[in-house]
C-alpha cells in the first residue's frame, strides 16, 4: 500500500471511530483567548498563555460551545527550544475540535531557558485552567473536567516530565521528541507512575531517541506506558515549519525520509486514540489504539499494557506466590501474601487513574470494593526487593 493510500485509509478509519464512539457527534470550532497567569509563589511570575477551546464558531474570546454541557479535559503543551506556540497549530487544530482545551505557556523562549521554571509553568497553568472552570465570570465556567495531560515537544517535552512533581493532579503525560533537560527529565521520569505516551522519530538527529526518549521511557514507572517511534520522521516535523528548528535540523543527519504532512498524519492518529482512551475513558478507543499500533508499518513501538483487553476468570498468582482472588470479584478482593513481604497494591481504572493505593505486610488482606463500579480494572503489586506484578481484574 502506498503512503498516500495509507494516509487516506487511516484518516477515514480514525474519522469512523470518532463518528461511532466519541461523546461529540461533530467536530467543534476552535475558540481562542490569551490569559496572563500570575504565580504569586514565584515572585508574581507572569505566565502569558495562549488557550484554544471547543466553540460553536471560531474566533477570539467567543463563547464556549453550547452543543453539549459536558466538561472537557485540558492539555497543557510546552514549546521547543527557541520555538513559539504558533508552531504547533497542527496539534491544536487536530485535538481541540475533538473536545479538548489546549493551553500553551509562552515563557522560557530565549537562548538561556530555565527548564525547571518551564516545568513549573506547565504544572501551574494546568492547575489554573481547572480553577477557571470554577469561576463564574470566565468563559470556562463549568466546562473544565478533572482530566488533563501535560504535553510538550523537544525542550517542552523534557519539561513535561518535570511538571508532575509540582502538580499532583496531572493525570497523564504525552511527549513529542522530548529532549533531556537540566534538571534531568530522565531522572524525573523515574518517579512517575501516571500513564505516559512517549513519541519519537527514527531520524531525529536533534534529540536522538537512544539518548533521550528511549531513556525516558525506560525510566518511567507507569503501569501503562507506550513508546512510539515514527519511521523516517524527524525532530522538527513534529510541528509546523519553524525557521530556527529547521535550521538546526539541517546541520545534522540523518534527514527525514517522510514528509511533514505524512508525519503529522501518524502523529495525529496516535494522539487522538490515546488521549480519548486516557482522558475520555473510551475503552473502544483504547482497543483501537492497541489494534492500530500492532498492525502499523509506519511505526515501531514498545508498550507494557493492553488498554481494555478482555479479562479471563482465573485466580491471579505471581511467581512469589502472592495471590489475588477471586477474579472476577463482587464485593471484596483477597490478597494472599504467605511470606508477609512488604508490598504495595495499586488499582487503576480503564483510563489509568489510580483508584486505590495500599501498603500491605500481612499474610492475608481483604480489600472492600463495594464503592467500585462494575467493570474492568488494572492492578500492580510491587515488592521493594523481589518482584513487580501487573494484571487485570473485573468486578461483576
Amino acid at each position: 500500500m502506498s503512503i498516500n493510500a495509507k494516509r487516506q485509509f487511516f484518516t477515514i478509519w480514525v474519522f469512523t471511530i470518532f463518528s461511532m464512539f466519541t461523546v461529540w457527534s461533530q467536530p467543534f470550532a476552535i475558540g481562542h483567548t490569551t490569559i496572563n497567569f500570575i504565580d504569586s509563589s514565584r515572585g508574581n511570575r507572569s505566565i502569558a498563555t495562549e488557550i484554544y477551546y471547543p466553540a460553536d464558531s471560531s474566533g477570539d474570546n467567543v463563547p464556549f460551545t453550547t452543543v453539549t454541557s459536558q466538561t472537557f479535559p485540558t492539555l497543557t503543551f510546552g514549546h521547543g527550544f527557541v520555538m513559539t506556540w504558533d508552531a504547533y497549530r497542527n496539534i491544536w487544530e487536530a485535538l481541540v475540535p475533538q473536545g479538548y482545551i489546549m493551553a500553551f505557556p509562552k515563557t522560557e523562549g530565549g537562548l538561556s531557558p530555565s527548564h525547571a521554571e518551564f516545568g513549573k509553568d506547565l504544572a501551574f497553568v494546568s492547575a489554573q485552567i481547572f480553577n477557571l472552570g470554577m469561576l463564574q465570570n470566565t468563559i470556562f465556567f463549568g466546562r473544565v473536567s478533572l482530566m488533563n495531560s501535560v504535553m510538550g515537544h523537544s525542550m517542552g517535552g523534557g519539561a513535561a516530565f518535570l511538571a508532575p512533581q509540582y502538580n499532583p493532579n496531572i493525570k497523564t503525560i504525552v511527549t513529542l521528541a522530548a529532549a533531556e533537560t537540566n534538571p534531568s527529565a530522565i531522572g524525573a521520569a523515574s518517579s512517575l507512575t501516571i500513564p505516559a505516551l512517549v513519541i519519537a522519530a527514527s531520524n531525529d538527529c536533534v534529540t536522538p531517541p537512544v539518548a533521550n526518549q528511549e531513556l525516558m521511557y525506560n525510566a518511567l514507572l507507569s503501569a501503562c506506558k507506550t513508546y512510539v517511534s515514527i519511521n523516517g520522521g524527524s525532530h522538527c516535523q513534529m510541528a509546523n515549519s519553524n525557521f530556527l528548528c529547521n535550521f538546526g535540523e539541517s546541520t545534522c543527519t540523518p534527514p527525514p525520509t517522510i514528509t511533514r504532512d505524512q508525519q503529522h498524519v501518524v502523529l495525529e492518529d496516535y494522539l487522538a486514540l490515546w488521549l480519548e482512551a486516557q482522558l475520555l475513558s473510551n475503552c473502544v478507543a483504547g482497543s483501537d489504539f492497541n489494534s492500530l499500533i500492532t498492525a502499523d508499518s509506519r511505526v515501531t513501538f514498545q508498550k507494557n499494557c493492553m488498554q481494555c483487553e478482555p479479562l479471563g476468570t482465573t485466580t491471579i498468582q505471581n511467581k512469589n506466590k502472592v495471590a489475588l482472588l477471586p477474579n472476577p470479584f463482587s464485593s471484596v478482593i483477597n490478597i494472599i501474601n504467605p511470606d508477609k513481604d512488604a508490598l504495595t497494591f495499586n488499582l487503576y481504572d480503564c483510563a489509568g487513574r489510580t483508584i486505590m493505593y495500599i501498603h500491605l505486610n500481612e499474610e492475608e488482606h481483604q480489600i472492600d470494593t463495594t464503592t467500585l463500579s462494575t467493570g474492568m480494572y488494572w492492578y500492580e503489586i510491587q515488592s521493594q526487593n523481589v518482584f513487580s506484578e501487573r494484571g487485570k481484574l473485573i468486578k461483576n
